[in-house]
């Protein structure tokens, strides 16, 4: 007799910056950024003849009266308080729970006693075994996974998803990243040795998500560029599929390093792929931290000009950003922001440097006697938090001075200059939109993106002003208009997470230095700061 399943990928207690949080806040049905790739493959590994439904948290309620044989939750660290949640929910009402995932995978003594079974690592290498047992009965309290190769990873079953109400279809063409970044808990989970999808398998994933009616694709690789030959074989295949579209191009966006720009060939690839947008761990500009944690590939470079070697060849760049390396002192926040003001960076994910459980990081900072363990890893691990204890400054002077930096950053006049400057610096497009990006059938959720941003730019002076500005930067170049929307959707999603997290506060953003910042601790060791409200 066939079972039944219910995957569930929950929605995390707060907003993040690639979260789409922002059509609910703005009055609109909920929707996702991105595509949740593991409950469709697991979906897709499952028995033919069982019945699957996926639960896609940020859109839809769970069923907590489910008809089903088993639950499966899946999430990251900033899900983990909701798994648990929802597990327990489960469990009370007598189901069978499954949990597995990237911080099941890394924390596994966090969620060990709120499921029925649970699954460490990558499910492709033993989910025959697997799904054998649940169906026989005979399953296993802990299932431990080796690292597969990526060609028994099947086509996702992403016809299951929410595909009306999220905004990018998702397509992972490898796994793993060789560098050593210390705080990076990618390699722990997925390893250093990168393994890859065939060409033949991307364009069949390709394919079913465009029959779906997707026209921007998420390629959810940890380093896309990073094995140079490989990444240009994928680009060029990528390119001659776009080509060939019959209802208007997709538009790519990744994750590379910043040493990409150094290969002209691979850049002129991207562009005429249809990469429009990357992601980059930028982190910092103060190159003691990044050579303390090991971030050696964006050590001795001019990370402005490199940025702007994306932009010559038409890819806007996200970028990330860090304060608390143990070589940060009080003047990072300052030193953070003339660096982001001097980019054509509109948005950057700030947040506090955190040590993820299983990295070599989270062992120095255990070793030092400098982890903050209080609650575990999801009550320690988040934006606006961080468990680990800096050497240079108080955790009050680093929380203090983050929220500052924040508020600058995303003062809407500093935002609207960010945006200003990617317009005038961007390069004109190439591959399927060097012609402009030609019209395809506007899917709904889009039309409420562009209704988002109305609304945002509708919702103060401060924001009235920052669109006039834009948009007579725009009125220049008008075939920047793309990027400018998805960085004006950004930003409606970061005033969704400030708001949220009550983060927010005008007289912050309005003041040229952190108030109260007395550099260092003082000889006891205890705040020496003139803690900032709100």
């Amino acid at each position: 007799m066939s079972k039944s399943l219910y995957l569930i990928n929950p929605r995390p207690a707060n907003p993040s910056y690639f979260g789409a949080e922002a059509f609910a806040h703005w009055g609109y049905d909920p929707a996702q950024a991105i595509a949740d790739l593991a409950t469709a493959t697991v979906a897709a590994l499952a028995p033919e003849d069982w019945r699957v439904t996926i639960c896609e948290e940020y859109v839809e309620p769970i069923d907590f009266d489910v008809d089903a044989d088993f639950i499966g939750i899946t999430g990251k660290v900033i899900q983990g308080e909701r798994m648990i949640e929802v597990a327990d929910a489960f469990r009370r009402r007598g189901k069978t729970v499954i949990i597995g995932g990237p911080h099941a995978s890394l924390s596994p003594a966090s969620v060990r006693d709120h499921c029925d079974v649970l699954v460490i690592g990558e499910l492709e290498a033993i989910a025959e075994t697997f799904f054998a047992d649940l169906e026989n009965g005979t399953w296993k309290r802990e299932y431990v996974a080796e690292k597969p190769d990526l060609d028994a990873s099947p086509l996702p079953r992403f016809e299951l998803y929410p595909n009306q109400r999220t905004l990018s279809g998702c397509v992972q063409t490898s796994r793993g990243c060789p560098f050593e970044c210390e705080f990076c808990d990618v390699i722990q989970y997925l390893g250093r040795k990168q393994r890859h999808k065939s060409v033949e398998q991307i364009i069949r994933e390709l394919d079913a998500l465009y029959d779906l009616g997707f026209r921007a694709v998420f390629l959810a690789d940890d380093n896309f560029t990073v094995y140079r030959k490989r990444a240009k074989n994928v680009l060029a295949a990528l390119r001659d599929w776009n080509a060939a579209r019959p209802d208007g191009p997709v538009a790519f966006h990744t994750q590379v390093s910043i040493d990409a720009a150094r290969d002209p060939e691979i850049m002129q690839l991207c562009g005429e792929a249809g990469l429009t947008r990357v992601f980059i761990g930028i982190e910092t500009p103060n190159e003691e931290s990044l050579r303390e944690t090991k971030k050696r590939q964006n050590v001795g470079v001019d990370l402005v000009s490199q940025v702007q070697v994306f932009l010559d060849h038409g890819i806007s760049v996200t970028g990330g950003m860090i304060v608390g390396f143990d070589h940060d002192g009080p003047d990072i926040f300052q030193r953070q922001l003339d660096f982001a003001m001097s980019t054509p960076i509109p948005i950057f994910t700030l947040g506090a440097l955190v040590a993820p459980a299983a990295t070599p990081l989270y062992d120095r900072m255990q070793a030092s006697g400098r982890l903050v363990t209080d609650g575990g890893p999801e009550k320690t691990i988040g934006v606006w938090s961080t468990n680990i204890l800096p050497t240079m400054m108080t955790r009050e002077q680093l929380f203090n001075g983050l929220k500052w930096l924040g508020n600058r950053l995303y003062r809407p006049a500093n935002f609207a200059r960010r945006v200003v400057a990617m317009i005038e610096r961007m390069g004109p497009q190439r591959g399927p939109f060097r012609q402009g990006y030609r019209p395809h059938k506007v899917r709904q959720v889009e039309r409420e993106a562009l209704g988002v941003i109305r609304k945002l730019i509708g919702s103060g002076p401060e924001e009235r002003q920052m669109w006039r500005d834009v948009s007579a930067a725009l009125a220049e170049k008008p075939e920047t208009g793309p990027m400018v929307m998805k960085a004006m959707f950004s930003y409606a999603q970061v005033c969704c997470l400030y708001e949220a997290d009550r983060y927010w506060d005008p007289e912050i953003a309005a003041l040229d230095a952190v108030p109260g910042l007395i550099p260092g601790p003082t000889a006891s060791g205890e705040s020496a700061l003139v803690t900032i409200g709100g």
